[in-house]
């Protein structure tokens, strides 16, 4: 069946695309060139093809956001908790993913019972529940960068937001052009909050991975949380996308490619990225 699947994108797109989304979905290993790969390294984008806790979470909100308001809170929680489960059991149950399914499960389980949840007592719960059931996992690099990744972002890459929403409401004696120009700004505002809030969110990861992927692969990417924030926001279309795109291509093939040809450009900004930023000098430096 896996393999199917992975045929099935091979047809719709060319190489490194189709790599790209065999990783992000299926957590395939990249069929590219070395140089490609060692390009993904350098601008430290490596993460990204490699199906992590970031997709299960992606996988849980986009499931709960689309159906929640159909089926109401509690079927969709156990209708998404099942279907976390099957997507582990197809993808295969690696380390970071398992993980994350845990940490979503808890969460939902919360939610279905009405109780509150702290994330660093779910990633830490769903991390000793991890090592009692299979206590390799504990030495599994995968495990150590997904579970301080996370760690750093929940201690670092969430704080409170203040209401900062600019109120456009038109009065009487202003004119259109000054609401024009306050539109401008408000968006210009939301743009820079977005650039930052990203840019902390990819730091906050890197606080505690960065010993981790110096001591095992001694690299350090210095462009990679710019590299991250240009290409973050596009993992989620992505992924929408690509589901239904390999759920319409198992029904007819000329179906499925209409929606490959909205992945493309997507997949293909991703590809420009990882190569302009890898020709940036001491982009990366190993040691």
């Amino acid at each position: 069946m896996m393999a199917h699947l992975i045929e099935l994108v091979n047809s719709f797109l060319p190489e490194p695309h189709a790599s790209l989304l065999n990783g992000i979905l299926l957590g395939r290993p990249l069929f590219v060139t070395n140089t490609f790969y060692n390009q993904l390294k350098d601008v430290g984008l490596i993460h990204i093809v490699v199906l992590s806790g970031m997709n299960i979470t992606l996988l849980t909100a986009i499931i709960m956001n689309t159906i929640v308001q159909y089926i109401g809170r509690k079927i969709a929680s156990i209708l998404t908790i099942v279907i976390i489960i099957l997507f582990v059991l197809f993808v295969g149950a690696e380390a970071p993913i398992v993980r994350a399914a845990m940490m979503g499960i808890l969460s939902l389980v919360g939610l279905l019972y009405g109780r509150k949840t702290i994330a660093l007592y779910l990633l830490f719960l769903s991390g000793l529940i991890m090592i009692i059931v299979n206590h390799e996992w504990l030495s599994s690099i995968s495990f150590q960068l997904s579970f301080a990744a996370t760690l750093g972002i929940i201690l670092f890459g969430s704080v409170p937001h203040e209401d900062k929403t600019i109120q456009l409401t038109p009065k009487t004696n202003i004119s259109k052009e000054n609401d024009t120009e306050k539109n401008h700004i408000s968006y210009l505002i939301n743009l820079k909050s977005y650039f930052l809030e990203e840019l902390r969110i990819s730091f906050s990861a890197q606080v505690f991975t960065l010993p981790i992927i110096f001591w095992y692969f001694r690299q350090i990417s210095f462009i990679s949380p710019i590299a991250n924030i240009l290409v973050a926001w596009l993992i989620a279309p992505i992924m929408i996308l690509g589901i239904l795109t390999i759920i319409l291509g198992m029904i007819s093939w000329h179906l499925g490619f209409v929606f490959s040809l909205l992945l493309y450009p997507l997949l293909g900004f991703i590809v420009w990225v990882v190569e302009i930023f890898s020709k940036i000098p001491y982009a990366s430096v190993r040691l």
